[in-house]
């Protein structure tokens, strides 16, 4: 597996990079990696198209140093690895705080290297609320939500298993597929993952959001129990500017798997556009 240096702080990254052609960068979900993209790379590359995916710093097999896990930081690693790499004509797909971490490339970096960015179940525009943001979440949901992760991490990814996938209206995912993606979650660095939680919480991506000049694709479930449709993606539709806007009546956060076949024809339709 290859890796590089972050040039912030000599984190050492890993990377995966299949195929040929033009490139679509899969940026991976809160406490999971690059392996939850099981279901679209190889769909993509046997379609002609480059694909990488990237284990961000405290996940996977990348290093777990102990900061950088704020909005900035992480999103700099992502333009990191598209320096490293010199892509050109990207695509950004990014899933929950991965399409936070695309949109924030976006906004620190431009889009001299990115051609498209396609948020999926993305955990955007603003989740806590302020004065501003009246929709938001109070802070007290999170500080609980925190303190439920750190008092039994196990338990509570566990207990987001079933809202995860949705399996109650239906959907079929299997009760390994469920274990793997636990596996995943407990992989990840404690301490790296309830930082991001918290910052990714905290931090705003209207103003970044309403600048964006490349396609955009906004996917979500509307059965999404860990990122509300209302809060998230029927906002973050508001605010960037040139969007194709999609909603999958039975999905929730793990549409990806669940809803495997729809989001890879959806997102190949986007590519070709």
């Amino acid at each position: 597996m290859p890796y590089f240096e972050t040039t912030t702080d000599g984190t050492r990254l890993a990377y995966e990079d299949y195929g040929t052609g033009r490139p679509i960068v899969f940026v991976a979900s809160w406490a999971l990696n690059a392996d939850m993209w099981e279901y679209q790379i190889p769909y993509f590359v046997e379609r002609g198209y480059r694909c990488i995916a990237l284990d961000r710093r405290g996940h996977g097999r990348s290093d777990r140093p102990s900061g950088g896990y704020d909005m900035d930081t992480v999103a700099d690693d992502l333009a990191a690895l598209l320096e490293h790499l010199d892509l050109r004509d990207a695509v950004l797909v990014g899933h929950s705080m991965g399409g936070c971490e695309a949109a924030r490339y976006l906004a620190r970096h431009g889009e001299e290297r990115v051609a498209k960015v396609a948020f999926v179940s993305a955990t955007l525009p603003f989740l806590l609320r302020t004065d501003d943001n009246p929709d938001g979440a109070p802070e007290a949901a999170l500080l609980a939500t925190l303190a439920a992760f750190r008092r039994d991490r196990a338990k509570w990814f566990a207990r987001q298993a079933q809202v995860w996938f949705a399996t109650h209206l239906g959907n079929e995912v299997s009760p390994a597929t469920i274990e793997w993606t636990l596996a995943q979650c407990m992989s990840a660095s404690p301490w790296a993952t309830a930082q991001l939680f918290r910052n990714m919480f905290r931090t705003d991506f209207r103003a970044g959001l309403r600048e964006i000049t490349v396609p955009a694709l906004i996917i979500h479930g509307a059965a999404d129990s860990s990122a509300n449709i209302d809060l998230t993606a029927r906002r973050t539709a508001q605010l960037v500017p040139d969007n194709t806007y999609k909603e999958y009546p039975t999905a929730s956060h793990g549409l990806y798997v669940s809803h495997q076949d729809e989001l890879n024809a959806d997102l190949l339709d986007f590519m070709k556009a």
